[in-house]
């Protein structure tokens, strides 16, 4: 049996004879006895495993190296040792695949830079244990949120031919052979008869099945060639993108704060265990963080309104804020801590935001929304999506956009166009302020980088 169901049903299970199937994780034999840290990964609680010297192969199962993978069958027992309820005396004890000496996860510590390297075995580590189950339930979280509110589960495609930032940093997609190009390449030779990419955002698309079902999300992988080596930054990496048809920005920021207030309560809910680990050993205070969150009221201020703030402030700033400039990493830190909570931003200047944001009347400002949430700053942003089609052609215009290639974009304010509004939630991120994880390369199972494409 799988030890999520022997812990679900312990109880019953008391003083019976069961088998379960795992791994090694800790090996500690004596002279007459001993005892096996054993896990399945089914459940981040482990079973001890006691055996002694009456087994006839004792002999054998002394020598069994951690990692290894078992067999055991034995009877389920109250256990007389510190930190477990039950233990399993051991009657059998077979080798699966065994392990020899250079099995590189032994029973100490190992700093986060190996483990990327062993990128295959480190989901076995107990650190990588709590994180990625934390990353399954903070999925699932998301499924179930959006899936209960009526949101239609869209999936964007990866290839793409659009540049929904704007930014130019995307991978390029061709069959071409490219150590034979020279020149201008003819894209019209290519598999897809142009130049394409892969997405580095899921939300141009879904605008366009927001005006067929109103509500709608896109959860999948999204790519950005941006050569940056910081630790929030990856390649390849999962967006959280809903859309929304009748809705304006006061509405959108109510689904963002009832969204991650429900995602963070069910990682509470459903991952107790992995959370105090990491609270204990990643980031201490760190279910605090999380309640608090649940709990907070999010202040709504303008991009203006926290200029001023930040101005009047007697800080000694690393950059000095600006009014129509973007704030900084210590200004988001200062923000959440002088409304003692996470804190939307609005109303931000148009001249350093996307080029579908609803411009607001004042004609400098746009309707977009930035979440701050304490010691992680931006964790959220979103804006209410253009609907005019003059202003959006002449936005895109002003910023020398293919107006062409994007056709089929205005036309959604051609044909039956509604206020409509959106936002992105990079999951990675997310999840680093989920489980107190530094570093986006150890939240992600296999990550992609500049200069690492490893496994």
């Amino acid at each position: 049996m799988y030890l999520d169901e022997l812990w679900k049903e312990k109880e019953k299970l008391l003083n019976k004879e069961i088998t379960v199937h795992g791994w090694v994780k800790n090996h500690r034999p004596q002279k007459e006895f001993g005892f096996i840290d054993f896990s399945d990964g089914t459940d981040f609680k482990h079973l001890q495993i006691v055996y002694d010297n009456s087994l006839n192969d004792f002999n054998e199962i002394v020598t069994i190296k951690n990692g290894s993978s078992i067999l055991v069958t034995g009877i389920l027992q109250k256990s007389e040792g510190k930190g477990q309820e039950v233990e399993l005396k051991a009657s059998s004890i077979k080798v699966i695949g065994a392990c020899d000496d250079t099995y590189p996860l032994q029973p100490k510590h190992h700093s986060l830079e190996f483990l990327r390297t062993i990128g295959y075995l480190r989901p076995r580590a107990n650190l990588f244990q709590a994180v990625f189950r934390i990353r399954s339930l903070a999925a699932l979280a998301i499924h179930e949120y959006f899936g209960s509110h009526g949101f239609v589960y869209f999936h964007a495609p990866l290839i793409t031919a659009s540049d929904c930032e704007g930014a130019g940093e995307m991978f390029q997609v061709t069959t071409m052979p490219l150590e034979k190009l020279k020149g201008e390449v003819d894209y019209k030779k290519d598999f897809f008869g142009k130049r394409t990419n892969l997405t580095v955002s899921g939300q141009l698309q879904a605008e366009t099945f927001a005006t067929a079902f109103s509500k709608v999300y896109t959860f999948g992988p999204t790519f950005r060639a941006e050569n940056s080596n910081t630790k929030t930054h990856a390649s390849e990496f999962w967006m959280i993108e809903p859309e929304i048809a009748f809705c304006d920005l006061e509405e959108i920021m109510n689904v963002m704060e009832e969204s991650l207030k429900y995602i963070v309560s069910y990682v509470l809910e459903h991952a107790p265990d992995e959370l105090k680990f990491l609270d204990q050993f990643q980031e201490h205070g760190l279910i605090q963080k999380l309640q608090n969150l649940v709990e907070s009221k999010f202040t709504r201020v303008t991009h203006e309104e926290v200029i001023t703030i930040l101005k009047n402030a007697k800080e000694s700033w690393t950059f000095p804020p600006e009014y129509g400039c973007d704030i900084q990493k210590e200004h988001e830190k200062y923000i959440t801590e002088y409304f003692k909570g996470p804190v939307f931003i609005t109303n931000w200047p148009k001249d350093i935001k996307a080029f579908y944001m609803k411009q607001n009347e004042d004609g400098k400002t746009v309707a977009a929304v930035d979440l701050e949430v304490p010691s992680a700053g931006e964790l959220m942003g979103g804006s209410q999506r253009e609907e005019d089609y003059d202003k959006l052609y002449s936005r895109m215009v002003e910023l020398h956009m293919n107006t062409e290639e994007l056709e089929w974009y205005l036309n959604l304010r051609k044909y039956g166009t509604v206020p409509h509004s959106g936002f992105g939630m990079g999951f990675e991120r997310l999840l680093i302020y989920l489980t107190g994880v530094e570093n986006i390369r150890d939240v992600i199972p296999y990550p992609r980088t500049p200069g690492s494409c490893d496994f």
